[in-house]
């Protein structure tokens, strides 16, 4: 059954669901000024009168909903070479599960964390509602909000004392985010698995056309690919630098998704606002910024071992600066691990971290393994034929972005080495309940009419 946008019966969900896409588009503005903030403004400064007004857990479930699963993708892509029919890998995918966002190879590797007056909550990625008369029913929304939040802090997360000064907050920023009655999304992208998984897709090129790794860190050298450059299976004439292959354009999903976010909260007539987080090695808990700011989100951080190698490679001089090269490479809670990057200490090895990978993919109980996902995917026996016909990874694929990636970790002492494994990427999204008197009294067409009507609509008990 199709999900359908229908009719709930509450007012501000029923608006919400009839309101124009283009006009949401096009009105589209950031209101940075939350209810009950004043501003300082020489002879524009303005006072609230109004008391904080959070957003109610309804409005947050909406916005919750928005940054997860939305159902199942659809693997339409070709199975052979249409030059010589030769089969092609087509099956690429991390997960099956469709989001509001697209990603590559739908990797999904971003994660949110929420942040409001009750605290600081990691936001759990759910399956597909199933069939449902609306995804969008308020209790619907409500139990998985709930089942998707895990509080990790029993308060809002900020700097302590107050110090909002660079390095923690930027410029005019610190007197506006953050501020008691928001609700702030955080995106966190985990880019370790798609840089295998991308890896592997890399290699699946035609002969002649999968690239000879180097590393620009490394002065060029081969990456671990000697003796696939030695047998003919990577053409030694075109060079791919790790540098270039970055984050493997995983990082992207999070712009989609924020921008998705701050449209839906627009047209559910409150403020939205992407700007600059608190910085985020502070925000990660970052060893560096710990003795100041304290552990924050308390990720796992890896320091490799300094080389003497690492003055040319990487700019570090010194064995007590091998701070400077730390990154985050895990998040956990209550025992378990929220986030887990593909990478030492979290698996004994880049091989093992790389079967990891494979297996998630196509061994027992992995995304290729499960013919009911394709069954509800495709009609009649289509699914079937999809996992029967369509090309995986070949063996030597598979081992040469082992030796890649085991070159990575063994040269540079962590994985990824030319980019982090766990991404931030310095944005999160304020959302509230707009200071309307502020926005009226200075601005023309300050506010839009879902703007002017939202408390009819979403607290007619007020």
């Amino acid at each position: 059954m199709t999900q359908q946008l229908t009719r709930t019966g509450h007012p501000g969900l029923d608006a919400l669901a009839e309101r124009s896409l283009l006009d949401v588009v096009w009105r589209r503005r950031t209101h940075r000024v939350s209810r009950g903030s004043s501003v300082r403004a020489g002879s524009m400064s303005y006072e609230s009168a109004a008391p904080r007004e959070p957003l109610t857990d309804l409005e947050e479930a909406v916005l919750i909903a928005m940054t997860g699963c939305s159902g199942l993708t659809m693997p339409d892509r070709p199975f052979n070479d249409p030059r010589n029919d030769d089969p092609i890998m087509a099956k690429p995918n991390l997960t099956m599960a469709g989001r509001t966002a697209g990603s590559p190879d739908n990797a999904q590797g971003t994660h949110f964390f929420l942040i409001n007056d009750s605290g600081t909550y990691f936001v759990r990625k759910l399956p597909p509602v199933g069939d449902v008369r609306s995804p969008f029913d308020p209790e619907l929304l409500l139990a998985r909000a709930e089942e998707a939040k895990v509080r990790l802090l029993q308060h809002r997360i900020d700097v302590p004392d107050g110090n909002r000064d660079f390095p923690a907050y930027l410029d005019s920023n610190r007197f506006l985010s953050n501020l008691p009655g928001t609700t702030i999304l955080l995106p966190v992208v985990d880019l370790s698995r798609q840089y295998i998984n991308g890896m592997m897709y890399l290699l699946t090129q035609p002969s002649g056309a999968r690239p000879t790794i180097v590393d620009d860190r490394n002065f060029y050298r081969l990456a671990g690919v000697k003796r696939w450059v030695r047998c003919g299976f990577l053409n030694e004439d075109v060079k791919l630098p790790l540098g270039a292959i970055w984050g493997m354009r995983t990082q992207i999903e999070a712009d989609l998704l924020l921008q998705n976010l701050m449209l839906t909260a627009d047209a559910m007539g409150l403020g939205a606002w992407i700007h600059a987080t608190i910085s985020p090695p502070v925000l990660l808990g970052d060893p560096k910024f710990r003795d100041g700011y304290g552990p924050m989100l308390g990720f796992d951080w890896v320091t490799p071992r300094w080389k003497p190698v690492d003055a040319l490679r990487w700019q570090v001089p010194l064995p007590r600066l091998s701070v400077l090269r730390a990154h985050p490479v895990g998040l956990r809670h209550g025992g378990e691990h929220l986030i887990k990057a593909m990478c030492p200490p979290n698996y004994p090895s880049m091989t093992a971290a790389v079967d990891a990978v494979v297996a998630d993919k196509f061994g027992p109980g992995g995304i290729y393994s499960d013919a009911s996902v394709f069954g509800r995917i495709y009609k009649g026996d289509y699914g079937a034929e999809y996992l029967d016909q369509a090309g995986d990874y070949d063996a030597d694929v598979i081992a040469c972005a082992t030796d890649i990636c085991t070159y990575i970790h063994e040269t540079h002492g962590r994985f990824p080495a030319h980019v982090e494994a766990i991404h931030v990427p310095g944005v999160w999204l304020q959302v509230h309940h707009v200071e309307q008197p502020y926005y009226e009294r200075f601005f023309r067409n300050g506010l839009t009419e879902a703007h002017l009507s939202h408390d009819r609509g979403w607290h007619a008990d007020l």
